[in-house]
């Protein structure tokens, strides 16, 4: 398998407001390397991009972008700079990347080929998927009465939530692969996603009321569309942290594969070209049945700004304390030898 990847300077021109705006850091050379099972390819390689898809030929600094041509896939890497979250600059880059997939979408005839099938939103951080929202970020914000800040990260976070959801409204199947810890936001990324495969030692749960908070960037939308309200609103306001295995029972993910099995089940996935028709007729059935609008997620992320608006000094510490313990647990990760692998579940014994 042939992999490509870019090396040309991502913009985006977004900010927020006039002063300390979480806008895009100047982009420089990659410093996070991609997986070794994603071989960086050669620069004449890079070259013989076909010229739709030469947006892909960009370095972001806190993700890492890589098309695989014979699954038509693009597999986006988070490596936030910071704490292992969604952080401003993670989601103006997510912005860029995703206008640019639909602007391709777009350019395409109705009976085109697709150029890309699949999308899969992964992580680089060792143990951790992503540990939600930028807490300090928001705190800051918060405590400086930054209304219009944190409605700007909140309407860029369901932006990307939507399309990933909506598979960019062209039809791209989209894959949540879960190799470590996904909490608050980062649970919400992945629910976003078609199919959601998690290994087996991830840790999965929505911790925003343990600081009177709750996960306002669609959480309660997609748990509901799964579950039903009162499992939704059952995980949600108890805080609790469960299993793969348990959020597996429950209906939440999709498939669940040892520790270190998740990329080749998610190529399992893709590499079955037979099937791609039939998934992507499917999640638009899903999203014609019961759809899940870019309104609903805008007017409920509203409520959650309001919301954070009102959080007390006590609760604006627990937020900070929790953004600790999640770099302890980033520590921990870091320095833990991987787990062992075991045989992948999947409903019915099939995909």
């Amino acid at each position: 398998m042939i992999f490509l990847h870019g090396d040309h300077s991502a913009e985006s021109g977004e900010s927020v407001s006039e002063h300390k705006n979480p806008t895009l850091p100047a982009k420089g050379p990659s410093t996070g390397g991609i997986p070794a099972s994603v071989p960086k390819a050669a620069s004449s390689k890079i070259s013989s991009l076909p010229e739709p898809i030469r947006f892909l030929n960009r370095t972001y600094d806190e993700l890492e972008v890589v098309l695989d041509p014979n699954s038509k896939c693009i597999w986006c890497y988070q490596r936030p700079k910071g704490p292992p979250s969604f952080t401003p600059g993670m989601i103006c880059e997510l912005t860029v990347l995703h206008r640019e997939i639909q602007a391709l979408a777009t350019s395409q005839g109705p009976h085109d080929e697709p150029l890309i099938r699949y999308y899969v939103l992964a992580s680089q951080i060792p143990g951790i998927y992503s540990m939600g929202g930028d807490l300090l970020f928001l705190a800051d914000r918060v405590r400086k009465r930054d209304r219009k800040a944190i409605g700007w990260y909140a309407h860029r976070c369901v932006d990307v939530v939507y399309n990933l959801a909506a598979g960019f409204n062209c039809g791209i199947v989209t894959v949540a692969l879960v190799q470590g810890d996904a909490l608050g936001g980062g649970l919400e990324s992945a629910l976003s996603c078609n199919f959601i495969v998690v290994e087996r030692g991830a840790k999965i749960g929505t911790p925003e009321i343990l600081f009177n908070l709750f996960p306002g960037m669609g959480a309660y939308s997609m748990l509901s569309r799964r579950l039903g309200s009162a499992m939704a609103e059952r995980i949600i306001l108890s805080g609790r942290i469960y299993s793969a295995d348990e959020m597996y029972d429950l209906g939440v993910v999709d498939l669940v594969v040892g520790n270190g099995c998740g990329e080749a089940a998610v190529r399992d996935y893709i590499g079955d070209t037979r099937k791609y028709g039939a998934r992507q007729a499917i999640y638009r059935a899903r999203q014609r049945t019961n759809p899940l609008t870019l309104a609903e997620l805008r007017d409920i992320t509203e409520i959650w700004v309001e919301t954070a608006m009102r959080l007390s000094d006590a609760d604006l510490r627990r937020m900070i304390h929790l953004q600790s313990a999640q770099n302890r647990r980033l520590r921990r990760h870091a320095a833990s030898p991987p787990l062992s692998a075991s045989e992948p579940r999947t409903p019915g014994g099939q995909e």
